[in-house]
């Protein structure tokens, strides 16, 4: 596939995201490419500012320079677009933006003479019901999670996955988790490392009150219906990628399934999942 117009997005209250998205837009644009630089990143004056909109319907690729934070961020925006998303690292792990700065040139550059790898990501919907009326909804590539609000009290809340009923649990919560987010939230959680090329989700309880409810993994094209109990004491909130927050009231109903649309993520050729979980997660080594 050829990458004729190429959007760059980066967080620039961090000095090396500024260093880094200058140092690929003059990179871009020595290449021949056109560079639309969105909106709330631009700070050249030679450079073309962008919409996400005008990013997601002008673009054949977007970059996206900081840490896995800002490729959630981007991804949800851009998901609807089908685009391929590549990520320049500027953050801690970096298991979504796994292209080092000082790699810029020569790993950016394979990927615009088409030497690459995809791997397409599923995303959760999450919809809030509060008597049979949507009152919140949100998207999310890693993660949707239940929690309390505002409180260190344990919630009750009951689950049902596809129409059949599974438990009813008093705990901190529930990571409700995608492969790609396996290595997130819902590991520090104890969950299972799902790799991302499988079609499944993880339920992960947070602290639950009985030890015997452990971490599932169900089908990925479950319907899951969790319902917050109405003799809750505290109020709960639901939580997408760490960054979008929906309140909850009792005896709301959260529907989560698969969305429909998948996130293209590009890797350099020498891309290797259980490399990056190697090098990331610090695991022994002979």
């Amino acid at each position: 596939m050829m990458f004729k117009t190429v959007g760059v997005i980066g967080f620039l209250e961090n000095a090396l995201v500024s260093e880094t998205v200058e140092k690929l837009s003059t990179f871009l644009q020595d290449s021949g490419r056109q560079v639309l630089v969105d909106e709330g990143t631009k700070r050249r004056s030679g450079e073309q500012a962008a919409t996400r909109n005008e990013i997601g319907s002008q673009c054949d690729l977007v970059i996206v320079v900081g840490g896995d934070g800002s490729m959630l961020h981007a991804a949800r925006d851009l998901v609807d677009y089908d685009l391929p998303l590549l990520g320049i690292n500027r953050g801690r792990l970096g298991f979504l933006t796994d292209i080092l700065p000082s790699e810029l040139e020569q790993r950016v550059g394979e990927v615009l003479k088409g030497n690459y790898v995809i791997s397409r990501r599923f995303m959760l919907d999450a919809k809030l019901y509060r008597n049979e009326k949507l009152v919140g909804e949100g998207i999310a590539l890693n993660d949707v999670v239940l929690q309390p609000r505002n409180s260190i009290r344990m919630i009750e809340f009951s689950l049902n996955i596809d129409n059949q009923y599974v438990y009813t649990q008093r705990s901190d919560g529930l990571i409700i988790s995608t492969p790609t987010g396996s290595t997130a939230y819902a590991l520090s959680g104890g969950g299972p490392i799902v790799h991302p090329s499988i079609n499944a989700i993880n339920l992960v309880p947070i602290n639950p009150h009985t030890l015997s409810n452990r971490p599932i993994v169900v089908a990925g094209n479950s319907e899951l219906e969790v319902t917050i109990e109405p003799k809750n004491s505290v109020l709960p909130q639901i939580v997408c990628d760490g960054q979008t927050y929906l309140s909850a009231e009792r005896g709301d109903r959260l529907l989560v399934q698969k969305k429909q649309q998948m996130v293209n993520l590009l890797h350099p050729v020498q891309h290797d999942f259980y490399e990056t979980c190697r090098t990331k997660l610090h695991w022994a080594r002979d």
